[in-house]
């Protein structure tokens, strides 16, 4: 099995300190032959065409972590709440867990003792970079609102260099894209990254030691960087990045007007260039940009290929013929009608593949705010699209061997209708897994149901479905009469 932190590992100690196979192999406890892989694959995706697919991340949530954001809120109100007073309140968002985590987090994030002074220590050129996020509330002066706006910000530790950017929100592959960007922006990579205990970058602390993400040790692989993080609780470790957003807010947030966020942007990139890189640092007492010509020679050099940043999912093309995506149909060919296809997603555009592999369809992501729901060289047809039976008999029997005997009892039971509840079983496809389907299935034939609009129901009663919405698609009836083809 693949341990990205080993391949990490032994990449920047043979490329970054320069230690023999011979050595890493002694000290790490694996083969030289291993380490030999490592560093072939490693140089094989930096130099040539990255691959298509990309595996898709397992998500690990726990009980407490989607309420300490809610405790930290009411800790800032109430910082004498007592466990038993702050677990009734979680228990009213929903909260599952029991009482004794509660108190030993609260335990562990309230500040005990007299504070530590800070200690400010400074790295060699090339050596660290941090980077982080803060929020902000702007008025834009078209509309005339208030808008949540969120910075990105990443700055070199020996010149404070930095880079900022304007950011839609805070997931993964966002953080990829800016890191990228942040790159190009210093042309180099420094050998250490230090980031703030999010989960896109750490997934949570064991006996003191942090256990990073695995695809944010893949990304720090590729670009030869050893990953870092902020001990918990302890922001202080982070003020190299934590300072200059006090800056961005003091000097160019206020006393300006902003008309959008394209104007926002504009703005922030002749600030970064003609204010923020020509300053005088209060530590260093020198200009960013001047520390940056000393600095950048140290960087490391840049892959030839980029790491791949675009999420790579499976959807069930609906009834008609689209890819519901983030409230937006996208079209696809009719034939892939309740076929799951995979999407690779990228910043700006949406790639759609066959189950075979072959791309089918490409459409630009929908602008937000867009009226229009479907996305594609059509809009909602006229005349739904609809399966041949002989087709939705085919594909409802690959669910698994038993089903040809319940169509089979669909179309001796229901006579005139069979078409119709067979069609619909197919389509609910769209809402609910096969593994589930066929449950239902097996429960109906024993209670001799042979109407679809039960096994229907018997799901939404026992089933967890794909979308936290339902998508309904009623496939039409059609006539009495139709033959089968």
């Amino acid at each position: 099995m693949k341990d990205e932190k080993i391949d990490n590992t032994v990449v920047t100690l043979r490329l970054q300190r320069g230690w023999s196979i011979r050595r890493i192999s002694r000290d790490l406890g694996i083969s030289r032959k291993r380490i030999r892989r490592i560093l072939v694959s490693n140089a094989v995706m930096r130099d040539t065409t990255p691959v298509k697919q990309i595996p898709l991340k397992k998500k690990r949530p726990s009980k407490l972590d989607p309420c300490k954001e809610f405790i930290a809120e009411t800790l800032a109100k109430h910082h004498k709440i007592t466990g038993q007073r702050m677990y009734e309140l979680l228990k009213e968002k929903g909260y599952q867990g029991e009482i004794t985590i509660v108190r030993d987090y609260l335990k562990s994030i309230r500040e005990t003792g007299p504070k530590k002074p800070i200690k400010m220590v400074e790295t060699d050129p090339g050596e660290l970079a941090a980077h982080d996020w803060s929020d902000y509330q702007l008025i834009f002066t078209s509309t005339g609102k208030t808008e949540q706006v969120t910075f990105f910000s990443y700055i070199l530790g020996y010149s404070r260099r930095q880079y900022i950017a304007v950011v839609d929100d805070k997931k993964q592959q966002t953080l990829f894209r800016e890191l990228i960007a942040a790159f190009i922006y210093m042309d180099g990579v420094p050998r250490q990254i230090r980031s703030d205990n999010q989960k896109a970058c750490v997934i949570r602390w064991e006996l003191g030691r942090p256990v990073f993400n695995r695809k944010y040790l893949e990304f720090a692989t590729w670009y030869r960087f050893s990953p870092k993080t902020i001990t918990p609780h302890h922001p202080r470790e982070n003020l190299k990045v934590e300072r200059p957003f006090w800056y961005l807010e003091q000097n160019f947030l206020n006393g300006r007007e902003f008309k959008d966020r394209q104007d926002l942007k504009n703005q922030l990139q002749w600030w970064l260039r003609q204010v923020n890189d020509v300053r005088i640092h209060g530590t260093t007492r020198k200009r960013p940009i001047d520390m940056f010509i000393e600095e950048q020679p140290y960087l490391q050099t840049l892959p030839a290929n980029h790491y791949d940043t675009s999420l790579v999912t499976q959807k069930v093309v609906n009834q008609e013929s689209c890819i519901y995506w983030e409230g937006y149909q996208y079209v696809v060919p009719e034939q892939y009608m309740f076929e799951l296809c995979p999407l690779r997603i990228t910043e700006d555009q949406m790639i759609i593949y066959s189950p075979g592999g072959e791309q089918i369809a490409c459409h630009p992501l929908a602008e937000k705010g867009r009226k229009e729901r479907y996305v594609g060289e059509h809009k909602k047809p006229s005349k739904k699209p609809d399966l041949v039976i002989a087709d939705v008999i085919s594909r409802l029997e690959s669910f698994s061997p038993e089903m040809s005997g319940y169509i089979q009892q669909v179309k001796w039971h229901k006579p005139s209708s069979w078409r119709h509840h067979l069609r619909n079983l197919l389509a609910l496809k769209v809402n609910y897994r096969v593994e589930d389907i066929i449950v239902a299935v097996r429960r109906a034939r024993q209670y001799k149901v042979f109407e679809s609009g039960t096994i229907e129901k018997f799901l939404e009663n026992n089933s967890e479905p794909r979308y936290s919405i339902k998508l309904s698609f009623k496939p039409k009836k059609n006539s009495d009469h139709e033959q089968q083809k």
